[in-house]
């Protein structure tokens, strides 16, 4: 199975103390999805711990789609890791990393996946589409914790 990777940085410049919470709250993710893609979160339980499912419903170019992930490893206020466990990918794992950085934070987004069709799939929109929905997280995420600088 060939996997794909994602990395995107973000600096912000407030203080871990304040960044990791926004992130910690599982009802933000549909914050920071971009409304195209018709985000919801079906899950009532948001308790982020290990072990946590999170239900989601979205629309990927129209197609309605189901996707359930856990949270596999709960850090705070350092690192977590969500994994698809029902999701349109073959994989899909996403750590999420919190720097301080003096009086700011880094956040820093690893994400590996792999595809069904990759070969084919990943250049012609899979590659785009994940570049388009971080680029916009990341402009919301500024508008919510104050200017970025950011790298990808």
């Amino acid at each position: 199975m060939k996997t794909y990777q994602l990395h995107v940085e973000q600096s912000l410049p407030r203080p871990l103390a304040e960044v990791f919470p926004f992130f910690a709250d599982a009802r933000n993710l549909e914050r920071i999805t971009p409304p195209w893609l018709h985000f919801s979160i079906l899950s009532t339980d948001l308790s982020m711990r290990v072990g946590l499912k999170i239900d989601y419903q979205l629309k990927l170019h129209g197609i309605p789609l189901r996707w359930q992930s856990e949270i596999t490893a709960w850090e705070p206020p350092y690192r977590f890791v969500d994994e698809q466990r029902r999701g349109p990918y073959r994989l899909w794992r996403h750590e999420h990393r919190f720097v301080a950085e003096g009086q700011g934070t880094r956040v820093i987004d690893e994400v590996t996946y792999a595809l069904w069709g990759g070969w084919l799939l990943q250049p012609l929109w899979v590659k785009h589409d994940l570049k388009k929905i971080f680029d916009y997280r990341q402009q919301v995420i500024a508008q919510f914790l104050g200017q970025s600088s950011a790298t990808v």
